[in-house]
């Protein structure tokens, strides 16, 4: 060999190795999920490093094992999160009841409404790339969408997402699961009756809701769970997030349904809101979802700039009748209003986030502080709401307020339940829903 070819050679590898090395620095930063690896539960108390908590998990832990014990409970999913760190993750019970197979922290459940902030975030994402605009009326990127009177030309992107479309609530939902196809859904609720002018009040959607899917599909001309996987969880590493009933029932671990009660039954995965993608079609494991919660606190700013953040977590509505819901814990949520796919509560004189979900046999709640970058997630697969009351006891754990029984673990039973159902159930059987009319948010 020439002692030309030969530094020829050295050289062509110096700048591959300098390439791969640039590509690797510039790539998006994903959040710090090094707490949650390998589907394995973290040892109660442990962080990973960092300064020491705040919280007593072993107490927590001991709180959830009692929750477990009710006979209304089968599998269950939580993670706490403080200063933008897992600190607390782990998987109870089972993935089916009777089975022996334990749910861990890679056990995928369906998020249900969840599935909301992730389309808020998503269109958030593409009018920061001015791709469209959130004052952009929605008949200009959702063409099945027709609304009473024309008002698809006078309702914004960002009034869809904030569930100010003039409708009332849950129009159509109905349908949606007798088995129609929601974009013809769409097209009918020209059909119905106006309860206010489109921007004036909160009716909550998901008929209407999901054509934020068909929003991101006509601007990025791609299916929309490729878009939102592609843009937000695998930069993110959401390893096991996803779309659709197929997606769920592979993956290596998942919760099935259960409803019934005392003596909750499995039942066959319903579809219909699979076929809402953007208000009820996620999928994902409570590693995904802890993830999840720490980038909307700003962890990653090349995934999610700060300005989208502020776009979706700004109240856009007030919405009274959340805290009517969430009456027996008015001692901590005193004022209640809706952003871009997301609620903003005020939490004992803070501003928080969260949603809940449901949808048939599976419940979700996430709800964070972005401040201190803390909060809290759980999954479960069972419709009872036992498990509301956790979010108040661990977010009162994070601000060092003094205990209350929010889980009623020392209530006996048959005593009134604790608040309303408060999770945003999908199906039609939640019964009306009031429209919220707009008032000043403060």
């Amino acid at each position: 060999m020439s002692r030309l070819t030969y530094f020829l050679i050295i050289g062509l590898a110096a700048l591959g190795a300098l390439w791969a090395a640039a590509l690797w620095v510039t790539r998006p930063a994903a959040p710090d999920v090094s707490a949650a690896s390998n589907g394995v539960s973290m040892a109660v108390g442990e962080g990973g490093g960092g300064p020491a908590s705040i919280v007593d998990y072993a107490a927590l832990d001991a709180r959830i094992q009692r929750l477990m014990a009710d006979p209304a409970m089968v599998g269950l999913a939580v993670a706490v999160v403080e200063n933008g760190r897992i600190r607390f993750i782990k998987g109870y019970g089972e993935t089916l009841d009777g089975s022996g197979e334990p749910v861990s922290t890679s056990t995928v459940f369906r998020w249900a409404s969840l599935s909301k902030g992730v389309a808020g975030d998503m269109v958030a994402l593409l009018a920061h790339d001015r791709s469209l605009a959130l004052s952009d009326p929605v008949s200009r990127w959702a063409s099945s969408l027709r609304l009473p009177g024309g008002n698809e030309a006078r309702t914004t992107v960002a009034d869809l997402l904030s569930h100010q479309t003039g409708l009332f609530g849950h129009a159509q939902d109905a349908k949606l699961e007798d088995g129609l196809d929601p974009r013809w859904l769409r097209s009918t609720l020209a059909t119905l009756n106006n309860i206010c002018s489109p921007g004036t009040c909160h009716a909550y959607q998901n008929v209407a809701f999901d054509a934020a899917s068909e929003m991101v599909e006509r601007v990025t001309g791609r299916p929309y769970s490729d878009v939102v996987t592609e843009r937000l969880f695998a930069p993110l590493g959401m390893r096991r997030a996803s779309f659709g009933l197929a997606a769920l029932t592979s993956a290596q671990s998942w919760a099935r349904p259960h409803r019934g009660g005392d003596t909750p039954r499995t039942f066959q995965v319903v579809e219909p809101y699979y076929r809402v993608p953007a208000a009820g079609g996620v999928n994902g494991s409570i590693e995904d979802l802890a993830s999840w919660l720490i980038a909307q606190t700003g962890a990653a700013p090349a995934v999610l700039p700060p300005e989208v953040l502020r776009a979706v977590q700004s109240p856009r509505v007030a919405t009274p009748g959340e805290i009517r819901r969430r009456r027996n814990y008015a001692e901590r949520t005193s004022r209640a209003a809706y952003g871009l796919g997301w609620r903003v509560l005020d939490y004992a004189g803070r501003r928080v986030i969260g949603h809940h979900g449901g949808v048939a046999g599976y419940r979700s709640l996430i709800l964070f502080d972005p401040q201190s970058r803390s909060g809290v997630v759980a999954l479960w697969n069972s419709s009872t709401s036992l498990p509301n009351g956790l979010e108040y006891e661990v977010m009162d754990r994070l601000y060092g307020l003094d205990f209350r029984d929010w889980m009623r673990l020392d209530t006996p039973r048959g005593a009134p339940p604790i608040g309303n159902e408060i999770a945003e159930v999908e199906e039609q059987s939640a019964g009306a829903v009031r429209a919220e009319r707009r008032a000043p948010s403060r």
